[in-house]
């Protein structure tokens, strides 16, 4: 199988904005007397805005409805962000790096408005050619629908994308999608056995992974 193009993920890939997402989220169900659950963040991750929203409004706070929570949560990421986008370690080098190797896409849990405004902040917005928020498809991770989708704006197969991906439900939705999938785990929340035995090569770090890696492994 040829590759024909890149697919990254964002939130804890190219950003390590997990914990701020969860910090965020933490606060905002505090703040409005719900209570958050050991399992909550693991839960979240890789749902799409509506499907997280909804979660929190009817499991953890209650009186609230869903696109209150959802745009309470997202104006204070983007308070967050407009303070300085977390970028994690060799991130913009390795999207810089793999622009060389194969057209670049992007499948994201993130709203629509966080991953223009942290691609527009970080210089690295004309370098994809398509991305997809979970909000413009059916169902968040560990569906494939995200990973599909962007796969079809980039008019490419998806068996013929590799993907990059951090936690569970995005390893699931990449390889669900038919995608060979790179894992590069999060140390802080790394993906579940199960899930991380769906990818073709876990890598330490963004660094790790160059244009040898994917000619050499998904040539």
């Amino acid at each position: 199988m040829s590759t024909q193009a890149i697919v990254f993920d964002l939130d804890g890939v190219l950003i390590d904005s997990e914990p701020v997402w969860e910090e965020v989220r933490r606060a905002y169900v505090a703040d409005h007397g719900g209570q958050w659950r050991r399992d909550t963040q693991e839960r979240m991750m890789g749902m799409s805005t509506l499907e997280w929203a909804e979660y929190l409004a009817t499991d953890l706070i209650g009186g609230l409805t869903t696109d209150e929570v959802a745009y309470g949560v997202v104006d204070r990421m983007t308070q967050r962000y407009a303070l300085g986008v977390p970028l994690m370690p060799g991130a913009a080098q390795a999207v810089r790096r793999l622009a060389e190797a194969a057209p670049l896409g992007l499948s994201s849990s993130s709203p629509r408005a966080l991953i223009d405004l942290v691609l527009g902040r970080i210089g690295l917005d004309s370098l994809f050619h398509a991305t997809v928020s979970t909000e413009e498809v059916d169902r968040g991770k560990p569906a494939p629908d995200g990973y599909l989708a962007v796969a079809g704006r980039l008019g490419v197969p998806a068996t013929d994308c590799v993907a990059i991906e951090d936690s569970s439900n995005g390893l699931r939705s990449a390889h669900a999608a038919g995608m060979r999938v790179i894992a590069v785990p999060h140390p802080r929340y790394p993906p579940a056995p199960d899930a991380l035995a769906l990818a073709a090569l876990v890598a330490e770090g963004l660094d790790a992974i160059t244009l040898e890696t994917i000619s050499g492994q998904f040539a």
